[in-house]
């Protein structure tokens, strides 16, 4: 498990009426390596409203059509439901998350 990482969670959120959702890994790699159990994630969403904490994705991430990752929505979840793994972020594309994230986490 890497950042930057997608994967499908089944039932990952109570509150999500969708059977599965994808998610993207963003904790500091030091964390994913540790025993920590959990790491912290931002969910993919189809629609894109082409704002500052969105970034778009799609089939070149293992989409399997456009989508967005939402960094206004960070989750964590257990790493032991990180087994569906289908793709990962471009590096060009992480610092576009990078950006968003910071600015998702701002205090302006």
């Amino acid at each position: 498990m890497k950042r930057g990482d997608f994967y499908r969670v089944y039932k990952g959120n109570k509150y999500d009426p969708k059977s599965h959702r994808v998610f993207m890994v963003v904790s500091r790699q030091s964390l994913i390596d540790s025993t920590f159990s959990t790491v912290v994630c931002v969910p993919v969403y189809s629609k894109f409203y082409d704002i500052t904490t969105q970034v778009e994705v799609g089939i070149e991430e293992g989409m399997k059509h456009d989508s967005a990752i939402y960094c206004d929505e960070l989750i964590t979840l257990p790493k032991r439901i990180l087994t569906d793994y289908i793709g990962s972020i471009s590096e060009g594309k992480i610092g576009l998350v990078n950006t968003a994230l910071r600015v998702a986490l701002s205090t302006g």
